[in-house]
């Protein structure tokens, strides 16, 4: 009896659901061949419809080649701008089966300036396709990748050397290569390199074995793929559940969605919240309409539980016996993936999970020099930097090691103003210091140092340019709160870089960490119930910000004193500006170093055309 389509349909569906799924990425140098190689696999592999091929032979003519030819890397580089420069920018996914497994593959960047989007394709990847040029050899940029690809805990590499066709399938070209990579490689944590000799242009051991390497009884690229063994091991580690949403459709039901990132939950087991660490008994797993017993790695559902505790989005749910850490300060890796350098004690968000929290870095331990292995000091992150940094954020979260679970060790930094992801990090351990250091509690607290005062501590927070008057209103502010009665301090710019911060220079890391600094003190003062008046050009938003966090509503008042610089450059008090246009002083404010005005101060004073009594008489007001 014959089968129906529908039956055919059904068997097809049901086989493809068995197969289990590899992720790779292709990286390497430019020009090394990753699209063209990803493009003949899937050319050859007959995974490319018959009107994609005439389209495909009608694009490459355009592009220059010649007869009924192909190129194929036109099947990945979908962007415009790739197209026309001849390389790859974005990150370009592919997903494909064969009757032995299904694959989803990234076709990254070769080019320095996008390694950020390399990290994005290989932060999921099991295995690495690292592409090489045989007549180039191992490159700069196939270190990079290769050390990135380490880095992210990736374990299996296929030592793809191509365009064997160029050096006439040399066999001792191709030892070569592998001898000078395998030294390489030694410092990497990889489990298993498997070099292949390829020809992505010709087809030459992508899927069938070419009689042009007689010489090589390796497996091909296709058959690699097939048969890798890929560790299992988030399966086989301990239930880990990110909320990502409380699902409330009506007041009679409570779930709590997400994705299995870890392990396996079974109904009736019971959970712990982290890092509340409340805990109570799964009662339900629904997956759209219907009821598991169990759910496993990878699966998205909704979980309920036998009582009402208190569950939000970004809290994770872990077996009550075996919880993951909680911690808010961390040692990781960082990739630096923005123009706009990383600074020590600037904030940022991170992202971990589905949790979005505060976050500075607080040191720098060292860079990487990816060809030497050498730990370099560093103040500052700059693009594509990778190293080791460690990071304080406003409140713990739960987390573990990315090599032991990537989905729970895994960040990103945001920029707070631009949006912008400018870091990609992996947490390596929690700092001891965060357990063993307790804050004191003191008898006698700021409510009793303000009571003993007379009044309550606040932030006159003064910014602008140097020359605007910041230090002469300032002066003449605590003269007046001096004849009231208040008790009062003055944080100067100058007085402070001869004692606290006399260590920092006029670099944008060094401005960072004089903020920070004097944010701190400034908070312990009001904690002394005192008002503290501080007299900084302090030029970069984000610091302002920091500092502002650090206190509760209504005690920061930012004071911007604001001058045009032309009229600064008048009055050029100290003679600044003069050395500054000469070249003497580097990294001058308003002359070769930027100075972000607030956007919502508390006051605004115009001191090129307000007197300084009228300056002391409009803060007089608002305090």
């Amino acid at each position: 009896m014959s089968t129906s389509i529908e039956q055919r349909v059904g068997a097809y569906i049901e086989k493809q659901g068995s197969l289990d799924l590899l992720r790779f990425i292709t990286c390497g140098s430019v020009d090394d061949g990753k699209s063209t190689l990803i493009g003949r696999l899937l050319y050859e592999a007959r995974l490319v419809f018959d009107d994609q091929i005439a389209s495909l032979r009608n694009d490459s003519k355009k592009q220059g080649v010649q007869g009924s030819g192909i190129d194929f890397a036109l099947l990945v580089d979908g962007l415009i701008a790739e197209r026309e420069q001849g390389i790859t920018i974005d990150v370009a996914y592919r997903f494909f089966n064969t009757d032995r497994r299904k694959f989803i593959v990234a076709d990254t960047p070769g080019h320095e300036q996008y390694t950020r989007n390399m990290v994005t394709g290989a932060s999921t990847a099991d295995v690495a396709v690292i592409l090489i040029d045989a007549t180039q050899g191992v490159l700069v940029q196939t270190q990079r990748h290769s050390f990135i690809t380490s880095l992210l805990g990736i374990k299996h590499v296929v030592l793809a050397i191509n365009k064997m066709d160029l050096v006439d399938y040399s066999q001792a070209v191709f030892e070569s290569i592998v001898d000078v990579y395998s030294e390489y490689s030694r410092h990497l944590e990889f489990e298993s390199i498997m070099p292949i000799p390829l020809s992505a242009t010709e087809g030459d051991n992508v899927i069938a074995r070419s009689s042009n390497t007689t010489w090589y009884s390796g497996p091909t690229l296709l058959e690699y793929l097939e048969t890798v063994e890929v560790g299992k091991s988030q399966l086989q580690h301990s239930f880990r559940f990110p909320v990502q949403w409380v699902n409330r459709p009506n007041a009679d039901f409570r779930g709590y969605s997400g994705t299995v990132v870890a392990g396996v939950i079974e109904t009736g087991q019971q959970i712990r919240v982290l890092p509340s660490g409340e805990t109570a008994k799964v009662e339900e797993i629904i997956l759209s309409k219907n009821s598991l017993d169990k759910a496993i790695v990878d699966q998205a559902v909704t979980i309920t539980l036998d009582t009402n505790i208190d569950v939000s989005r970004g809290d994770v749910l872990v077996l009550a016996d075996t919880p993951c850490e909680v911690s808010d300060q961390f040692e990781a890796s960082l990739v630096w993936m923005n123009q706009e350098p990383g600074f020590i004690g600037r904030s940022y968000w991170l992202l971990i999970g589905t949790t979005r929290v505060n976050a500075s870095i607080t040191g720098i331990k060292h860079k990487v020099d990816i060809n030497s292995f050498e730990k370099l000091s560093a103040d500052s992150m700059q693009l594509n930097d990778l190293g080791e940094v460690t990071l304080s954020l406003d409140k713990a979260v739960p987390f573990e090691a990315y090599k032991s679970c990537k989905a729970m060790g895994a960040f990103v930094l945001i920029d707070r103003y631009s949006y912008a992801t400018v870091g990609a990090g992996m947490i390596k351990f929690a700092l001891r210091r965060a357990e063993n250091i307790h804050r004191q509690a003191l008898l006698v607290d700021r409510k009793a140092r303000e009571n003993l005062n007379g009044h309550g501590g606040k932030i006159l927070w003064f910014t602008g340019l140097s020359g605007a008057g910041k230090s002469t209103v300032a002066n003449a502010l605590e003269q007046a709160l001096h004849s009231r009665g208040m008790r009062t301090y003055i944080l100067d710019g100058d007085n402070v870089r001869h004692g606290l911060n006399k260590d920092l220079g006029f670099t944008d890391a060094d401005r960072v960490e004089n903020i920070r600094r004097i944010s701190e003190v400034a908070k312990l003062m009001l904690d002394a119930g005192l008002v503290v008046i501080t007299s900084f050009i302090s030029p970069f938003r984000s610091e302002r910000d920091m500092a502002r966090a650090l206190f509760e509503a209504g005690e920061f008042l930012e004071i911007y004193v604001n001058i045009p610089l032309a009229v600064a450059e008048q009055r050029d008090p100290k003679g600044l500006y003069k050395k500054a246009r000469r070249g003497e002083l580097p990294n001058f404010t308003g002359i070769d170093s930027g100075y972000e005005a607030p956007e919502a101060p508390e006051l605004e004073l115009a001191t090129a055309e307000l007197s300084v009594d009228d300056c002391v008489a409009q803060i007089l007001k608002i305090i």
